[in-house]
């Protein structure tokens, strides 16, 4: 792909050097960077890219975009100056590996509990139902039934894009993604186009990385703003932050909840230690899960197949 070509997703505040040149693969990492590369550097909360710009140069990189060009430009090397990196690489690799988001149902899950358990529960019912599915999660990710170890709760933008490629490309219709706060924060997830988004609740947690539950709330609460107008977003009414998060919102709001008049509104019938029987939407079910939280959890994953 032209360099000129990546370009086109991210606004430049300089460009210096040839822009018709043919890159043959992206990189944050150095390390990982051959002949023909772009390689991008992100000031992360261990490292600053920039450090190693020389490197990835030195191993073959034929452009560099960064927020502050080094001191001394080498001959031949084209380098791209940005305000924010973090945003640029997520598009540019959206757009390398062919936007493949575009390709796909994705349908992302945030909030501080449950992420897990539903994106996993529609993954699986996906499946169920005939669907060729992919899942990304902190336990494993999966192209269909074949699984791929993971990292991080929401991989990098590049590690995230080439992965929603393969998926694209092996047939995948539906793709349920774990998305953390992390992740919306450091815009992992910058130039992907989402289907749809759950919101799950918000507890006082990472508050090491965001400092206050205001500036947790507005990493969670960006997600649903962000979302574009053809998309879903499914809230959490039980949650005192469940409308909070979709005020914002171009996306079309649902509302699930066990307590309130909502789209998608369930109950607990019974309850004992083999599971609960659960009523959603005047739909009785039997499950092999117990406790709120769970009947909760399946409420999100009913309203979403539903949607």
């Amino acid at each position: 792909m032209k360099l000129k070509e990546i370009l086109t997703s991210i606004q430049p505040v300089k460009i210096t050097g040839n822009q018709d040149i043919e890159i043959t693969g992206v990189d944050i990492d150095s390390r990982q960077v051959e002949s023909g590369h772009l390689f991008m550097a992100m000031r992360g909360t261990q490292t600053d890219g920039h450090a190693y710009i020389p490197a990835a140069v030195e191993k073959g990189a034929t452009a560099i975009l960064c927020e502050e060009l080094p001191a001394e430009l080498v001959e031949g090397v084209t380098y791209i100056q940005v305000a924010d990196s973090e945003d640029a690489v997520g598009k540019a690799a959206t757009t390398f590996y062919g936007n493949p988001s575009s390709k796909l149902e994705l349908v992302g899950v945030t909030g501080t509990n449950g992420k897990t358990t539903i994106a996993t529960l529609l993954y699986n019912t996906f499946r169920y139902f005939g669907y060729k599915v992919g899942l990304i999660s902190t336990v494993c990710n999966y192209i269909d039934d074949e699984a791929i170890p993971t990292e991080h709760t929401t991989p990098d933008p590049i590690t995230l894009n080439r992965l929603l490629g393969r998926m694209a490309d092996e047939g995948c219709k539906y793709v349920f993604m774990e998305v953390s706060s992390h992740s919306i924060a450091q815009k992992r997830i910058s130039g992907l186009k989402f289907a749809g988004g759950i919101f799950t609740n918000l507890t006082r947690d990472h508050l090491d990385y965001h400092k206050t539950v205001e500036n947790y709330l507005k990493a969670k609460k960006k997600f649903f703003d962000d979302m574009p107008k053809n998309s879903f977003s499914l809230t959490n009414l039980d949650d005192k932050n469940g409308l909070v998060m979709t005020q914002n919102t171009k996306s079309k709001v649902y509302t699930y909840s066990l307590r309130s008049l909502s789209d998608f509104k369930g109950r607990v019938l019974e309850s004992h230690f083999e599971g609960m029987l659960l009523d959603f939407n005047n739909h009785e079910l039997a499950v092999q899960f117990i406790g709120k939280f769970n009947a909760s959890n399946l409420l999100a994953v009913f309203g979403a197949a539903v949607l």
